[in-house]
């Protein structure tokens, strides 16, 4: 039996992602009408430089599927890096991780059409939604300007 890490499936993923996708990413939007994919920002960071298509980025991440099984996630100090926007992860991760600050976390469910559809890979079932909570650790190149939102609650 062949073993897989989510590495592995992340770069097998053979979909290209048209770059007016990412526009759906927006880092305040907790939804992408068009595309059903659910991006929750976690932890508001703002900053000079968010990523963009071409961005070499490494994420920190878990996933897990919509019935909560654990799958698989980066070890502490690990992390997985990528070219964001063209095709070499699944579509749901070129979509909800645009617009990003280093430092920001997001939770992103994505649904099967986004991911990897109706086909199983590894540990993966067919047709599953993926919950995955990710935070930006790098973007090659650029100086980390980010500075978490602080927000108040009214007493």
């Amino acid at each position: 039996m062949r073993s897989f890490t989510l590495s592995t499936i992340l770069v097998a993923a053979l979909s290209v992602v048209p770059a007016a996708w990412a526009a759906f990413a927006s880092p305040l939007s907790s939804a992408s009408p068009a595309d059903g994919i659910i991006i929750e920002v976690t932890r508001h960071v703002t900053c000079d430089r968010k990523t963009k298509a071409n961005d070499v980025i490494s994420m920190a991440y878990s996933l897990s599927l919509a019935d909560g099984t654990k799958v698989e996630s980066t070890k502490p100090g690990e992390t997985f890096t990528f070219t964001l926007g063209v095709g070499e992860v699944i579509q749901g991760w070129d979509m909800g991780l645009t617009d990003m600050c280093i430092g920001e976390k997001r939770k992103l469910t994505i649904p099967p059409e986004y991911g990897y559809g109706l086909d199983a890979v590894g540990p993966i079932p067919a047709n599953s939604t993926l919950i995955f909570d990710t935070t930006l650790v790098d973007i090659q190149g650029v100086t980390n300007t980010g500075k978490p939102l602080v927000t108040r609650v009214p007493a």
